[in-house]
């Protein structure tokens, strides 16, 4: 017998509601990145590396080899006549010819990939090697054109033969810095060692690599990408005993973007073996910390990519585990957010650098601010200045015990990380919220005086009966004062009036289907038995959800209005529209779908944008991304002094000592 699982009415209802808030939030989780079936590389035209008739040297090393008889011997005894060319090469250098041998020498490592990997590797060593020397040798400095297309061939096989050689090592362990390695390659022989040149990510913070050109990117409106030199990674950090306060914010499984470069030493010796012995460092630097070296004099541009690292990140199972919306409504007290709740940081944490706190809306979680954080931190006045973090709550809890508990958690931050007040930029955070967390953020910044009790309570607190547990609790939540390290607020699509989505309908829902965390319940249960008269308003003898918050009459959303603000403390507002207004045109009636023009205006932000887009997207709409980096980089000018541009590694390798920007002494505050 067949048995039929019967929801009743009221449940039905709440699938619906839910499946309609679905429609307006977005519920479920993209896919960041695509594994390719082959890498990308852009040899693969050049050389013809994909096509029916075999990788082939381009035209101009076939013209070459034409020139010297040896074009036939080539398509006979490819590996012989390699040895020929290179003979000509030492005769008579030209960069012409340098460049024909890393091209040549790439193909042949190609051809011996899979059935001699041993010599493959001599053979990508030796593109590399070869490449560099076109790019950077003394020698053709007169003839070096860097207009001409085989300027870019030349970084293109160094780039290529770079990875390829990596691929290879990495089959014989793995590439974490410390590695040393000797690699045999032409008559000579390469020692080989792996450093990091990162300020921020150490050894010990390495656990393993992928190759970005592996993956392609699919999550993300753009991808951010810039050329030059070296091999961008994605690299995976490992959690690891001594790691420091702050790395304890840092997400598990988080990756990073990381670039590789080959440098080659100069001043070969001949050994007792009687090959020349090279010593090449294989370096990894961090593209948010610079995305340039110095090299025999010149700048040279490093190949990064921002993008993709991040959204393996996104794709990852550890990342999964924190984008959970749905729970967080439904059930905040479930004991995953015991867990997860709190603050984190996507890149290392600065001290040198403003925090920027990105703080998500009702039914949804950092994921959302995604597409704004890899947009700002790719414009680099926004990535030498500013550090991203973000805060993950369960949206269905009140949404004063929420703005309680961030006000706590920045506290405690602040003082692991900075016990002794000594560093500025915490000073000068900034807060970003998106609908709900707009309310959570400018709760940071409003003396509460008794303002908040007073809008639910005709008695003072001090008179109610409670024991002294259930008194702290129910003391953070309605009396608080202003952060004084906040200075500057924007809220996008909050509704600061409230919003017509919370009636009495769908608060009458969450009140059913939304599970509060029980120390909150219980709290409420205890304040309630013994002050059974505590409360003026009708329904305010249960506990209120967030939906309860949101709601056009909702005390917490009035009594913020009207409470004292930090005069420290600058508002910036983004509201969106679903329909186009023209210029001048009339605003008042509009609305984003869930949160109207009305609602969304507040009469103390020193400025406001109007976005054309849907509630759930204004925050990830172009001109809001580029509104939030028009207000970053006015708060820059407000408290930071001109510096010079972020760090350049000097020709040994070694970091140049970061010289900027220095934070303006601020007046001290309590």
């Amino acid at each position: 017998m067949l048995r039929r699982n019967v929801l009743g009415a009221s449940q039905w209802v709440a699938i619906g509601w839910i499946c309609g808030l679905c429609l307006v939030t977005g519920c479920a989780t993209p896919e960041f990145v695509r594994l390719r079936s082959v890498p990308a590389t852009p040899l693969a035209t050049s050389l013809k590396l994909f096509h029916k008739s075999g990788p082939q040297p381009t035209e101009r090393t076939l013209q070459l080899l034409r020139r010297h008889d040896l074009l036939k011997a080539a398509e006979r005894a490819p590996a012989e006549t390699l040895g020929e060319f290179q003979r000509l090469l030492v005769e008579n250098p030209t960069p012409e010819k340098m460049h024909a041998f890393a091209e040549l020498a790439y193909l042949a490592g190609n051809r011996h990939a899979e059935r001699d990997p041993e010599k493959a590797l001599g053979m990508y060593v030796a593109s590399a090697m070869h490449a560099y020397l076109y790019l950077f040798d003394e020698r053709f400095e007169p003839q070096r054109n860097p207009y001409d297309p085989q300027y870019r061939g030349a970084c293109d096989l160094y780039n290529a033969a770079l990875e390829e050689m990596m691929r290879l090592l990495e089959q014989k362990g793995d590439l974490r810095p410390g590695r040393q390695e000797q690699i045999r390659s032409q008559g000579q022989v390469l020692h080989l060692d792996v450093v990091s040149r990162s300020h921020k990510w150490h050894a010990a913070d390495f656990d393993e690599f992928e190759f970005v050109s592996d993956y392609q990117l699919t999550g993300l409106t753009n991808h951010y990408h810039g050329y030059g030199l070296g091999v961008p990674l994605i690299a995976v950090r490992r959690c690891h005993p001594d790691q420091d306060i702050a790395e304890r914010y840092y997400p598990e499984g988080l990756s990073f973007p990381i670039t590789a470069y080959l440098r080659l030493l100069p001043n070969a010796t001949v050994g007792p073996d009687g090959m020349r012995h090279w010593h090449v460092v294989l370096e990894y630097y961090d593209p948010l910390e610079a995305t340039s070296l110095v090299q025999h004099g010149r700048q040279v541009p490093l190949e990064t990519d921002l993008s993709v690292p991040l959204a393996f990140f996104l794709n990852s199972p550890q990342f999964y585990r924190l984008n959970t919306p749905t729970l967080g409504l439904i059930k905040p007290s479930a004991k995953i957010f015991r867990q997860t709740q709190g603050l984190y940081m996507l890149e290392p944490y600065d001290p040198q650098k403003i925090p920027v706190l990105m703080i998500h809306g009702l039914w949804s979680s950092p994921l959302t601010w995604m597409e704004a954080f890899n947009d700002l931190r790719a414009s680099p006045e926004i990535r030498d200045h500013y550090q991203f973090w973000f805060y993950l709550y369960p949206t269905g809890q009140p949404i004063l015990q929420t703005a309680q508990q961030l006000r706590r958690e920045l506290a405690e931050l602040r003082h692991a990380i900075d016990p002794h007040r000594r560093i500025p930029a915490l000073r000068q955070m900034v807060l970003v919220g998106h609908s709900m967390g707009g309310l959570i953020s400018r709760l940071q910044t409003v003396e509460s005086q008794d303002l908040f009790w007073r809008a639910v309570s005709d008695r003072s607190f001090e008179e109610v009966a409670l024991d002294e547990e259930t008194r702290g609790l129910l003391s953070e939540v309605f009396f608080f004062s202003p952060d004084p390290n906040v200075s500057r607020v924007v809220t996008i699509a909050t509704p600061h009036h409230g919003s017509s989505y919370a009636n009495r309908f769908t608060r009458w829902l969450a009140a059913k289907f939304i599970q509060l965390p029980g120390m909150l319940v219980s709290a409420q249960q205890k304040l309630l038995k013994t002050n059974p008269d505590i409360f003026r308003a009708e329904g305010l003898d249960r506990t209120p959800t967030s939906i309860d918050g949101l709601a056009p009459d909702s005390p917490v959303l009035t009594t913020m209005l009207a409470a004292p603000r930090a005069p420290w403390t600058t508002y910036h507002n983004v509201i969106g529209t679903e329909e186009w207004i023209p210029a001048g045109g009339n605003l008042e009636d509009t609305t984003d779908g869930v949160v109207s023009y009305r609602s969304a205006k507040v009469e103390d932000a020193v400025s406001e944008l109007v976005v054309t887009a849907e509630h759930m997207d204004v925050h990830r709409h172009p001109l809001a991304i580029l509104e939030l980096r028009r207000i970053l980089l006015e708060h820059l000018a407000n408290v930071w002094q001109p510096a010079p541009l972020g760090n350049r590694a000097g020709s040994d390798g070694a970091s140049l000592p970061f010289l900027g920007p220095r934070v303006r002494p601020l007046p001290a505050t309590n």
